[in-house]
């Protein structure tokens, strides 16, 4: 099967650091456009950041200057590093992009989401 599998998430102080890994496995040839997405209680899904296969990157007005999306080609994987961490910064994060499947073709995926708290 294909998937992409979120870790990292946890809980975190206001002003703390999280860094968000997301994993294609699978018989994955290569990764496309990814991005990172979020949701918080009672509120809509939105987009956090994303990257392209060519490495452009672009972020929310909420999180540009405090959060980093990279991508690791050769290890299928795509990361958040997130900085200065508010309490408004607290969902559920998804990491959702396309990928070209070795067996079934191009494909878009979504992860199955990891929480991230941010409390004192």
């Amino acid at each position: 099967q294909v998937q992409l599998v979120e870790s990292g998430g946890g809980l975190v102080q206001p002003g703390g650091s999280l860094r968000l890994s997301c994993v294609a496995s699978g018989s994955i040839f290569s990764m496309n456009d990814m991005g990172w997405n979020r949701q918080a209680p009672g509120k809509e899904r939105e987009l956090v950041a994303t990257i392209t296969s060519t490495g452009t990157t672009n972020y929310a007005d909420s999180v540009k200057g405090r959060f980093t999306i990279s991508r690791d080609n050769a290890k299928n994987t795509v990361s958040l590093q997130m900085n200065s961490l508010k309490p408004d910064d607290t969902a559920v994060y998804y990491c959702n992009g396309r990928v070209y499947d070795a067996v079934r073709g191009n494909l878009e995926l979504w992860g199955q989401g990891t929480l991230v708290t941010v409390s004192s």
